[in-house]
C-alpha cells in the first residue's frame, strides 16, 4: 500500500505545499494520533467529538471482527443457488450502496444497485426474473425512505408473481433498528445486525459492504485480507504511513485554500472507487464551513483534473508517473483502511468532528414537508420555458426578461464565487439517462470551474453534506424530469415520482436558504430536454 507525494521544484506551489506539509507529519506523529485511532481513542478530536467518536470508531478492527460474517454469508449464498436464487438486487442509500458497488464492480461480479427513487430506474429492475431474485435491504437506521420504498415495492412484485416475498428478502440493519424488528416480524430470511459502533460511511468492512458483495459472488476473505495486511502500517506513528502521509498533504493544501479534493483513476484496477471515497470525505469533512470537496472526474486528462488551479488538490487513484500528483495505490481492502484513516486525521487537523452529518437531515426535513403536503405544483411557475425546458430559479438569479436556457446558465457562472464550484444534480434515471454524466466535462471544460456531478437523490447521502455545511461557494444545477409511468409506493400516500420531486424541490430551497444560487431545469421530454441543455452548454463560453 502507498502513497506517492508530489515532489516539487525549486521555486514551485508543490515545493511550497511539501514544506507546509511535514510539520504536520511530524505532529501528527508526535501526537501519536496513528495508534491512538486504531486504539480507538475518541478524545483525539476535543470534547465536543468525544461523545460521538465513541461509538464511532470500531470501524479500525473490521478486519479482524468482520471475520466471522463470512461463513454466514457463504452458507446463505449456498442456500439461494440451491434453489435458483442467483440475482441480486440491493435496495440501500450512501455507505449502504457505494461500498458494495465498488466491491463488485471491482470484482466483476453483477450487483443490481438501487440507490434511487427514480421510478424508471426501479421499474427496470422490476422488469428482470424475479423468479431467481433475492432483495437486500440495507439501512443503519432502518428508516430510510428511499430503501423503504423498494422493499414495499419489491414485496408487492414478488407476491404478484406467486413469491413468498419474505423468503426473498435479506436485510443489513443496526440492532434495534425499525427495520430490525419489521423483518423479525415478517419473517424475512436472514436478518445480519451491523455493529453499530460504525458510521455509515465508515462501514465497507461491515455487513453493509459484506453481504451484498459476498451474496454476488466476491471473495471476502481475500478483500478482508488486504485490509489486514495493511492495518499493520496505519497503525504506526510513523512518517511513513500511508495516511498519516495523505492526511497531512490534504491538510497543508486545505490551508493554502486548496479545498477541492480532484480524483481520477490512473489504470489502478479498482471500479468506482472515487464515488466511494466522495461520500467519506465530503460527509466526514463538509461542516462548520470548512472541508474538502472531492471531484470525481472521469480520467487524468480529463477537465479539472489536468487542468487544476491552485484551489485543487490532484490525487491519483492507482501509480502516479506525473511527480506533481499525489497517488494512493494498492489492494481495495488495503485503499479503503488508507482513505478511512487519513480522512479521521484530516478532521483532527481541520478541528471538525468527522463523524457526524448535522446538515444532512435538513434537506431530509424539507422533503418530508413537501410529501407531507403532496401538491401538483412543480415548484411554483418556472421563470420562463426553452422548448423541452422549464427554468426555475432561487430568488434574485435570474432576471425578468431572461428567456433563453444560455442565458439562464450564464446568470449561475456569473453567481459562482471566485475558486467556487458547480454541482450538476441530476434528479433523473441513472441507466437511461445515462449521458447525463458527460455534462460535468463540458461544464468544466468550458468554465474552468471545478465541477462535480452527483444523481439524485444518491449524492444527498453523500456530497449533500458539504453542499450546506462546507464551504459556501458553490453554484447548483438541478435537472429534473417528467415521469410518464409512475410507481405508487405501497402503504403511503405517495409514488416514487412524487418523493423523487419532494427531495428535488426540498434540497432546492434548502440551498438556497443557505444563500447559495440554484438553478432547476425541468425536462417535459427528457431525451429532448437533455439534448438541449447540452447544446445550450456547448454555447457557454464560445
Amino acid at each position: 500500500m502507498t502513497v506517492e507525494k508530489p515532489e516539487g521544484r525549486p521555486g514551485s506551489a508543490q515545493e511550497g505545499l511539501l514544506a507546509e506539509t511535514t510539520p504536520l507529519i511530524e505532529q501528527l506523529v508526535a501526537d501519536k494520533v496513528a495508534s491512538r485511532l486504531m486504539a480507538q481513542d475518541a478524545t483525539l478530536w476535543g470534547p465536543e467529538a468525544e461523545s460521538e467518536a465513541s461509538v464511532r470508531l470500531a470501524w479500525t478492527r473490521l478486519h479482524e471482527t468482520s471475520e466471522p460474517l463470512l461463513g454466514e454469508i457463504a452458507e446463505l449464498r449456498g442456500q439461494l443457488h440451491a434453489e435458483g436464487v442467483n440475482r441480486v438486487v440491493l435496495a440501500g442509500m450512501g455507505g449502504s450502496s457505494l461500498a458494495p458497488e465498488v466491491i463488485t464492480n471491482t470484482a466483476g461480479r453483477p450487483l443490481i444497485v438501487l440507490d434511487t427513487t427514480d421510478p424508471g430506474q426501479v421499474a427496470d429492475a422490476l422488469e428482470g426474473d424475479l423468479t431467481s431474485t433475492v432483495l437486500v435491504v440495507s439501512s443503519k437506521s432502518g428508516s430510510t425512505v428511499e430503501t423503504d420504498s423498494h422493499r414495499r415495492i419489491f414485496t408487492e412484485a414478488f407476491a404478484a408473481e406467486g413469491i413468498d416475498a419474505a423468503s426473498r428478502i435479506v436485510v443489513v440493519t443496526d440492532p434495534g433498528s425499525p427495520l430490525a424488528k419489521e423483518a423479525e416480524e415478517a419473517g424475512y430470511r436472514k436478518v445480519f445486525l451491523a455493529d453499530p459502533n460504525v458510521g455509515g460511511r465508515y462501514s465497507a468492512l461491515t455487513a453493509f459492504g459484506l453481504v451484498p458483495a459476498g451474496l454476488a459472488g466476491v471473495d471476502l476473505r481475500t478483500l478482508l485480507g488486504d485490509a489486514a495486511n495493511t492495518a499493520a502500517d496505519l497503525a504506526r506513528d510513523s512518517a511513513e504511513n500511508p495516511a498519516v502521509l495523505l492526511a497531512a498533504v490534504l491538510g497543508a493544501a486545505h490551508t493554502r485554500g486548496a479545498e477541492k479534493v480532484v480524483l481520477a483513476d490512473t489504470g489502478s484496477g479498482i471500479k468506482g472507487f472515487g464515488d466511494w471515497a466522495e461520500q467519506l470525505i465530503a460527509e466526514s469533512t463538509g461542516k462548520d464551513g470548512t472541508g474538502l470537496l472531492p471531484v470525481v472526474v472521469e480520467a487524468p486528462d480529463s477537465p479539472g483534473f489536468a487542468d487544476a488551479g491552485t484551489d485543487a488538490t490532484r490525487v491519483a487513484i492507482g501509480q502516479s508517473d506525473d511527480t506533481t500528483m499525489l497517488a494512493t495505490s494498492g489492494s481495495l481492502g488495503g485503499l479503503f483502511l488508507v482513505w478511512e484513516f487519513a480522512t479521521a486525521m484530516v478532521g483532527r487537523l481541520l478541528g471538525i468532528n468527522p463523524f457526524d452529518q448535522p446538515d444532512v437531515e435538513a434537506a431530509k426535513k424539507a422533503a418530508r414537508s413537501l410529501l407531507d403536503s403532496p401538491t401538483d405544483d412543480d415548484g411554483g411557475a418556472p421563470v420562463f420555458t426553452d422548448g423541452p425546458v422549464e427554468v426555475y430559479a432561487s430568488a434574485g438569479l435570474l432576471s425578468e426578461v431572461t428567456s433563453t436556457l444560455g442565458v439562464a446558465l450564464g446568470a449561475l457562472l456569473d453567481a459562482t464565487p471566485e475558486h467556487g464550484y458547480l454541482a450538476v444534480q441530476a434528479y433523473l434515471d441513472r441507466i437511461a439517462d445515462a449521458s447525463a454524466v458527460l455534462l460535468r466535462a463540458e461544464l468544466a471544460r468550458r468554465t474552468g470551474m471545478q465541477t462535480t456531478f452527483g444523481w439524485g437523490p444518491r449524492f444527498l447521502h453523500s456530497t449533500g453534506q458539504y453542499h450546506k455545511g462546507g464551504h459556501q461557494n458553490g453554484a447548483f444545477l438541478q435537472i429534473t424530469g417528467a415521469v410518464t409511468d409512475d410507481l405508487q409506493v405501497p402503504g403511503r400516500p405517495y409514488t416514487l415520482g412524487t418523493l423523487q420531486r419532494a427531495q428535488a424541490l426540498g434540497d432546492g430551497q434548502v440551498l438556497a436558504d443557505h444563500g447559495r444560487p440554484v438553478l432547476r431545469l425541468h425536462f417535459t421530454d427528457r431525451a429532448a430536454g437533455l439534448a438541449h441543455l447540452v447544446k445550450a452548454v456547448q454555447e457557454v463560453g464560445a
